[in-house]
């Protein structure tokens, strides 16, 4: 079967490639066509119909200035569906552009799947209407977003979080501490992870804040978790400073030889939190309390971290917006930086009863499997 698949982010690339392999595995036969990035050309032998480094763009004024492009990639994507003429279209996160493309393979008669998500019950929950009417079936990676689909007529399952078996294969192939820190070029020092994000604004709203508080820390020594396809450049001119910028195929292998990590919220706060890192989530964006308080007024979620919101209440500390400022940020991290403090055993806690509510599903082999019964007309 040929199967196409859209990725627009880094985290999607990595989830990609593996739902990928788990295809390839149970259908020797099959043809990938795709969008997103290195892994998933890795696991698919073949180039990208567009690379999703020219694809994250978000926020208002990044996707204004950015529209000529977007308008590109919606064309060449529809060109591309049209011409390979799939046995299906599966779709991963990235709601913006995702939705649009379903719309359209819909109406060419090409059946719709969706792996991860987009978090439609936080905002924009009118989206789910559109996912009723245009995907075949949502493959959930969050436990109680089935729930959610179901209060609304549209069909959706629990396939178990690709995260955890990613983490855990990491863990188990990790390197000595001590050969870390030489073939890194490392003191002994604790390390803290700064993990900004993959998007242009992240990096540059937020590194500066992380710079800014870890330097209270002289005990510690920070490390910026690079992401795959961003320059340092970028971060250098958003304040990167003498702090080094590490990269790996998957940052669990960095993140598990850190003490703590400051995290800009996403998947990254997820995969901290299976390594079992005390984080604090930071997000800064335009830095406004005005917009602080239209996101509260507009998100139908007391959280915005996944590790908060999975088990359905607090255990990261988040600074968000206003909130998020260089002060703040000491003031969350210095007790998860002592090893007995009741913060960090609390937070480590979490974690487990995270991991407990997760489970361990394969994700990518469940979804994979049941892609290929619903195309044989199997329920």
């Amino acid at each position: 079967m040929h199967y196409f698949l859209i990725a627009g982010e880094a985290s999607g690339d990595l989830h990609g490639s593996f739902l990928i392999e788990a295809l390839k595995a149970r259908d020797p036969e099959a043809i990938v066509t795709f969008l997103g990035g290195d892994k998933m050309a890795e696991a698919a032998g073949s180039k990208p119909v567009v690379h999703c480094n020219k694809m994250a763009f978000m926020g208002f004024s990044e996707v204004l200035r950015n529209l000529r492009t977007i308008s590109a990639n919606m064309t060449a994507t529809k060109e591309a569906i049209e011409i390979a003429s799939p046995d299906c279209l599966i779709l991963i996160d990235y709601p913006s552009f995702n939705l649009k493309m379903a719309a359209f393979a819909r109406k060419l008669g090409i059946p719709v799947f969706y792996y991860i998500s987009p978090k439609i019950w936080a905002w924009k929950k009118w989206r789910v209407r559109d996912i009723r009417r245009d995907v075949r079936m949502v493959f959930s990676i969050l436990p109680f977003e089935p729930d959610f689909y179901k209060a609304h007529n549209a069909r959706a399952v629990y396939v178990g979080n690709p995260s955890v078996g990613e983490v855990d294969a990491e863990l188990g192939r990790l390197s000595s501490r001590e050969s870390f820190l030489k073939s890194c070029h490392l003191s002994d020092k604790p390390l803290i992870a700064l993990m900004p994000g993959s998007r242009r604004s992240e990096i540059r709203n937020n590194l500066a804040i992380m710079r800014e508080a870890i330097e209270q820390f002289p005990e510690t020594q920070p490390v910026i978790i690079g992401a795959p396809s961003t320059l340092d450049a970028l971060y250098a001119a958003s304040g990167a400073g003498t702090i080094p910028i590490l990269r790996a195929e998957h940052a669990t292998s960095i993140l598990a030889h850190c003490h703590a990590a400051l995290v800009t919220s996403g998947t990254a706060t997820l995969e901290t939190a299976l390594a079992g890192v005390p984080q604090v989530v930071l997000y800064r964006a335009n830095g406004s309390k005005l917009s602080y308080d239209i996101m509260s007024a507009i998100l139908d979620i007391k959280h915005v971290s996944l590790p908060n919101l999975i088990v359905g209440h607090e255990i990261i500390p988040e600074l968000l917006l206003h909130n998020c400022t260089a002060a703040n940020t000491v003031k969350a991290l210095a007790p998860l930086l002592q090893p007995d403090s009741a913060a960090r055993k609390a937070q480590l806690e979490g974690y487990a009863a995270m991991r407990t509510t997760l489970g361990t599903a394969d994700a990518p082999a469940n979804t994979a499997k049941a892609i290929i019964r619903l195309l044989h007309g199997k329920s």
